[in-house]
C-alpha cells in the first residue's frame, strides 16, 4: 500500500507544486491541497488497520513524507508531523482512537508536544490550561496532541514533574490566527492554539515516559512491530524526511535551471567543470541523508521485529545520524543555491523558497545537535548518559 501512496503522490506532484507558492501567501496549506494530500492516504500510513490506516514500516512513511516534501515543503512538513500522530492514537486507549475515527477516517490531529500548559488533577480526569506555539497543519485538523505537566492545587507544576500527551477535540481549544508570519514554511501554518479550562477525560491523555517506554502500547494491545520503535525516533524520523524531502526537491529545481543557463562570462554552466562538480558533490551528500536515515530507523525496527532490545546506545545513535542527515542536507542545498545564479532569488523561482524552508526546517528543536552529540558520544563510549540529557533521546 505504501508504494501506492507514494505512486499517488508522484502522479499529484505537478499540481502540488503548482499550489506551493499559494499556500506561502496563505500562510497555511490550501484546501485544494488538503484534498490531494487526502487522496494519496500519506496520513493514513501509520493509522491502526482498523480505522481505515496501513500501519506500514516507517521507512515507507519517510519516503512518502520526503515525496510530498520535494513537490512542496511545506505539505511533506505537515504530513512529516502530523502523519505520525495516529501511531500515537494506535497505542492509547481504543476509546479515543473510536472517538478521532469512528465516522471519519480522514480525520487528521494536530500537535505540538511541548509542555507549555497545566493539567490539573479532577475527578475523572485534568483541567487544562495553557498556550501552545507551532502547532503544524492545525487549520485541518479536527484534534490535537499537547504536552502538559501536571499541576498542583494552584495551578503550578506539581513535583516530580510528570509530562503528560493530552488530545482535545477542536471545540475544546482555540486557534490564533494572526501568529503565523515566518521566512519559511510559512505554508504550514503552524499557529498557536489556546486552551482555557478545558476538561480531559483520562483516558484521553498518555503519561509520555509510557509512550517513550513502550509500555502504553503493551498496555493497550498495540503488538505491532512499529509500535515497538521509541517516540523519540518516530517523531523526528517525518520532521527530518521532510527536510530531506526539501532539499530533494531544491536539487531537481536547480538542475532544471542549470541545464539550460547562460553565465555572465557567456560559458553555459553545463560546460563548467566546477559548478558541476559542486553539484555532484551535493547530489551525493543529499542522497546520503535519504539513505542513512531510513537505514537507522530500518535497522532499528529490525533488531525490534526479531525481539531483541534496543539500549540507551542505540537510540542515541539513531537520534545522532538523524540530526545529522537534517544539517549535511541542507549544507548541500546551500551549495547549489549559492551557484544557481542571481534569478535564484526572485520570489517566482521555486529554489529559494525551498532554501527558506529547509533552513526554517533546522530550527526545530529535535534538530539542535548539541546535547544529542553529547549523549552519544558518552553512550558509545560505554558511559552513564544523564537523565535530564536522554529526553529527547
Amino acid at each position: 500500500m505504501a508504494h501506492e501512496v507514494i505512486d499517488r503522490i508522484e502522479e499529484l506532484g505537478p499540481q502540488l507544486k503548482g499550489l506551493a507558492e499559494e499556500n506561502e501567501r496563505l500562510g497555511r496549506l490550501s484546501e485544494r491541497t488538503v484534498a490531494l494530500m487526502r487522496s494519496a492516504g500519506v496520513m493514513r500510513l501509520l493509522q491502526p488497520a482498523k480505522f481505515g490506516g496501513h500501519s506500514v514500516h516507517p521507512r515507507d512513511f519517510a519516503e512518502a513524507v520526503m515525496a510530498l516534501a520535494r513537490h512542496d515543503g511545506a505539505a511533506g512538513w505537515v504530513a512529516g508531523v502530523v502523519g505520525v500522530h495516529p501511531w500515537e492514537v494506535g497505542q492509547m486507549d481504543p476509546r479515543l482512537a473510536q472517538e478521532i475515527w469512528g465516522e471519519n477516517q480522514d480525520t487528521w490531529i494536530a500537535s505540538p508536544y511541548m509542555p507549555n500548559g497545566i493539567a490539573e488533577p479532577v475527578e475523572g480526569g485534568y483541567v487544562l490550561n495553557g498556550r501552545w506555539p507551532f502547532s503544524s497543519g492545525t487549520d485541518h485538523c479536527d484534534w490535537v496532541f499537547l504536552g502538559a505537566l501536571v499541576g498542583d492545587s494552584k495551578g503550578r507544576p506539581a513535583m516530580p514533574v510528570k509530562v503528560l500527551h493530552v488530545v482535545l477535540p477542536r471545540s475544546d481549544y482555540e486557534i490564533i490566527d494572526d501568529s503565523w508570519d515566518v521566512i519559511g514554511l510559512s505554508g504550514t501554518g503552524s499557529k498557536d492554539v489556546v486552551v482555557s479550562g478545558a476538561f480531559i477525560p483520562e483516558y484521553r491523555t498518555v503519561d509520555q515516559e509510557d509512550i517513550k517506554s513502550g509500555a502504553a502500547a503493551e498496555r493497550n494491545g498495540a503488538t505491532e512491530t512499529v509500535h515497538k520503535l521509541p517516540f523519540t525516533t518516530m517523531f523526528p524520523l517525518g520532521i527530518t524526511a521532510a527536510v530531506i524531502g526539501i532539499c530533494e526537491g531544491a536539487l531537481e529545481a536547480h538542475l532544471a535551471l542549470q541545464r539550460d543557463r547562460v553565465a555572465v562570462t557567456g560559458v553555459q554552466v553545463r560546460d563548467d567543470p566546477y559548478a558541476l562538480y559542486a553539484t555532484g558533490e551535493a547530489t551525493a551528500e543529499i542522497e546520503a541523508c535519504r539513505v542513512q536515515l531510513i537505514d537507522g530507523v530500518s535497522r532499528l525496527y529490525d533488531r525490534l521485529d526479531a525481539g531483541e532490545t534496543v539500549s540507551v546506545a542505540d537510540r542515541t545513535r539513531i537520534r545522532r545520524n538523524q540530526v545529522r542527515c537534517a544539517w549535511r542536507a541542507v549544507a548541500a542545498l546551500d551549495e547549489i543555491f549559492a551557484r544557481s545564479g542571481g534569478n535564484v532569488i526572485r520570489r517566482d523561482n521555486p529554489i529559494q523558497r525551498l532554501w527558506r524552508d529547509a533552513h526554517v526546517g533546522l530550527q526545530h528543536m529535535i534538530h539542535v545537535p548539541g546535547a544529542t552529540y553529547h549523549a552519544d558520544s558518552l553512550a558509545q563510549m560505554g558511559l552513564e548518559v544523564p537523565a535530564p540529557m536522554q529526553a529527547l533521546i
